[in-house]
């Protein structure tokens, strides 16, 4: 086994195989910090290896630019058709593995590639660790397939359990997780950019083109636009609000299977579409309140960059919005799938302009203290404590009688 090697900064290097089947510039939760984390890592002086399916229509990366990249097929996911699940060929990364061998391999994604690293990566001794991002087995429930929502369950438990040690975001999730039989779970929690999502990035031109003539206040939300995400509460608590204050502006970010249903009913609410980067930051800094519906979050980073923007939040009281806002101080939880609630508070908000503004600001000087370069501190150590555990005598873990490497 290859041991790290020390670097300048007192940190010694550690080769990182990092296996994730979604990627910038794919937007969604995952990818992103699946990108901020490969970027960390990089910065960090870390050797590491992106293994991911090309996207569509994707050339080979540089070679001299950014970690090095294994590009393998991949395939979108019947219910979920902006991510992919990713294949490779029986083999493929045992040999390359066996050659640049990573001191860990970390499987961000439980698909068809993340087994096969699981499965590679447990047949060479190499330490492995996997993150649990999406709550897959609860999605199916949106998508008619909740008959095999048992099955998905019982898979991830056993991908997750046959790893040195599962990653959460909140400690909130890793109770939930233990209980549902998950071993060795650990919390390493998000950050957000608090220099691309500020109030400052606030726009009176995208006001404008929103139908803003002044003081008027816009209700946003951020995501994808599907079942999962619970938007008929979405929309229930913005004409709630609308009822309150017809001036009141609706505004939805994102894009999904629901867009175009959701357009045709509501063709007074500004559908934006998908944004990224700044444009992103400005769209949220030019809203007012944000309405955060879902109950399907394993965190909910958006719920975070909405504090980092200065807005009212209501969420329900549960992952990002349980571990940050605090009620009518900083945003407005209501009881997780208490939706009269959820619709009570934001009409408080289209009735109580002053609340608004006390949130707004209680929330940015919240976000402010959430930073990215703790969470990466985390992960190195977590990292660092999978590999010495392993080392000390859990090198010859005995394989499963079934092997998969799809």
């Amino acid at each position: 086994m290859n041991m790290p090697m020390p670097n300048p900064g007192g940190r010694d290097v550690l080769r990182v195989a990092v296996v994730t089947e979604t990627y910038p510039p794919e937007v969604n939760g995952v990818a992103r910090t699946a990108g901020l984390m490969v970027e960390a890592l990089c910065e960090r002086g870390h050797e590491v290896q992106l293994v991911r399916p090309r996207q569509r229509d994707e050339p080979d990366p540089p070679m001299d630019e950014g970690p090095e990249q294994k590009l393998v097929p991949g395939m979108p996911i019947p219910f979920y058709r902006h991510l992919q699940m990713g294949f490779t060929q029986p083999g493929l990364l045992q040999a390359d593995w066996s050659v640049w061998r990573p001191d860990i391999v970390h499987v961000v994604t439980e698909g068809p590639l993340g087994w096969a690293a699981t499965s590679t990566a447990r047949r060479l001794g190499i330490p492995t660790c996997s993150d649990f991002h999406t709550n897959f087995h609860s999605y199916s429930r949106h998508y008619g397939m909740g008959v095999f929502a048992g099955i998905v369950s019982r898979y991830l438990r056993f991908l997750h359990n046959r790893t040195g040690c599962t990653l959460v975001p909140t400690a909130e999730m890793r109770v939930s997780l233990e209980a549902a039989g998950y071993e060795r779970v650990e919390v390493v929690g998000r950050g957000v950019d608090t220099l691309l999502f500020s109030p400052a990035r606030r726009s009176d031109r995208l006001r404008s083109a929103w139908g803003c003539r002044g003081g008027e206040t816009v209700a946003l939300y951020v995501g994808r636009i599907a079942p999962e995400k619970n938007l008929a509460l979405f929309i229930r608590a913005a004409l709630a609000m609308r009822a309150e204050d017809p001036s009141v502006r609706v505004v939805l970010v994102g894009d999904g299977p629901q867009s175009a249903e959701l357009r045709a009913r509501h063709p007074d609410f500004v559908f934006a579409g998908m944004r990224t980067g700044a444009d992103l930051a400005e769209h949220y800094a030019s809203a007012d309140t944000f309405l955060f519906p879902s109950t399907t979050e394993t965190f909910g980073n958006v719920t975070l960059e909405a504090m980092a923007s200065g807005l009212a939040v209501v969420a329900y009281d549960y992952a990002a919005a349980r571990q940050y806002l605090r009620h009518q101080a900083s945003g407005m939880l209501a009881p997780t799938h208490d939706g009269a609630a959820f619709v009570a508070m934001a009409e408080r908000l289209a009735k109580q302009p002053e609340l608004v503004s006390r949130l707004r600001v209680e929330a940015r000087r919240t976000a402010e203290t959430v930073s990215w370069c703790r969470t990466f501190d985390d992960l190195e150590r977590v990292l660092r404590n999978v590999i010495r555990a392993h080392r000390a005598g859990t090198e010859a873990v005995p394989e499963e009688s079934v092997h998969v490497e799809t």
